[in-house]
């Protein structure tokens, strides 16, 4: 429902205000030889991505044992991450092999709604799966009435609708500014502060929205991510001693450090004055923020976990048996 609203809300915006048909996407400002092994390294690291994740799915769907809300929140993690690299990555590959290329204003104000949408789901349900661990630990007995399958199932739709909601929001104050060139952003896709720069108009009220909403689904989400990990933490250090020790917090550092790659890019990309980080850099920022995140993402919170291995083998086992 939100996809027909976008649509035919920028099509009237179109007809109405805009007198730009297309942008011209610059991409990376490098020479042939680079861009051409930025186009090999990228593409490896966009199948890892979609293969990690898909892998994910396959193990999760497959074994009984994996069924539980922590490994439903898992699995919805490897959905949007498949959306989420599917809404960027290959325009930027494509700018790659093509720089230069351009694209239609209808379809780069589709890009920015689709990579907007998934980036504060996934920022969402970071939060959630945190909430899931901290109540896991340090309220076991309670765990199976707190986190019910119409808890869980209901979590995850808000927060899809949530983080759409809210790249609508961006969307349509976007359509009202007029466009009347340059054309040319100079990112490899749509991105909403690439493309304010364009805009012949005040974007003093864009600037005030993408700011409130960093506080929302950045600041607030690791504020409580932090304090889920604190009481975590605490929680396994009154109860567990040695060997456990060691491997919980291996794994709370390991997501800890995520958490502080992915957000912390992020605040700094979105939240920092302008004048601190050039256009280039920002390029860079956000490969960190949107990228690698989700090429590490199926390694940091599904592979090393120990079921997830066991799920694995078990697999393996069974293909081999037959």
């Amino acid at each position: 429902m939100l996809y027909v609203c976008l649509f035919f809300f920028s099509s009237e915006m179109l007809k109405n205000q805009t007198m730009v048909t297309e942008f011209l996407l610059l991409g990376f400002l490098l020479g042939p030889r680079i861009q051409m092994l930025l186009f090999g390294l990228f593409s490896l690291f966009y199948v890892f991505t979609l293969l990690g994740n898909r892998a994910i799915l396959g193990l999760i769907s497959l074994d009984s044992r994996l069924r539980t809300p922590m490994y439903f929140f898992l699995s919805y993690l490897a959905i949007v991450d498949i959306t989420y690299a599917c809404s960027t990555v290959p325009q930027m590959l494509m700018n790659l092999l093509h720089p230069a290329k351009p694209i239609s204003f209808a379809g780069c104000m589709t890009q920015t709604f689709l990579f907007l949408s998934f980036a504060h789901t996934e920022c969402l349900l970071l939060v959630l799966m945190s909430y899931d661990r901290y109540v896991a630990i340090c309220h076991p007995l309670r765990y199976s009435v707190i986190m019910t399958w119409r808890v869980c199932i209901t979590l995850a739709i808000t927060s899809w609708m949530c983080g759409s909601l809210l790249a609508l929001v961006h969307v349509s104050l976007i359509l009202r500014l007029p466009f009347c060139g340059p054309h040319e952003i100079n990112h490899f896709f749509c991105e909403i502060l690439s493309v304010l720069r364009l805009a012949c108009a005040d974007t003093w009220l864009n600037q005030v929205v993408i700011f409130a909403a960093c506080v929302f689904i950045l600041v607030g989400p690791l504020c409580l991510m932090l304090v889920s990990y604190s009481h975590m933490l605490a929680a396994i250090l009154r109860i567990q001693f040695g060997e456990g020790h060691r491997k919980t917090f291996s794994t709370c550092s390991s997501h800890l450090c995520m958490m502080g790659l992915f957000f912390g890019s992020a605040i700094v990309l979105y939240m920092a004055p302008k004048s601190r980080h050039p256009e280039e850099q920002q390029k860079v920022l956000f490969l960190v923020y949107s990228f690698f995140n989700l090429m590490l993402n199926p390694l940091i919170y599904s592979l090393r976990n120990v079921e997830v291995k066991g799920a694995l083998r078990r697999a393996l086992c069974k293909e081999s048996h037959s």
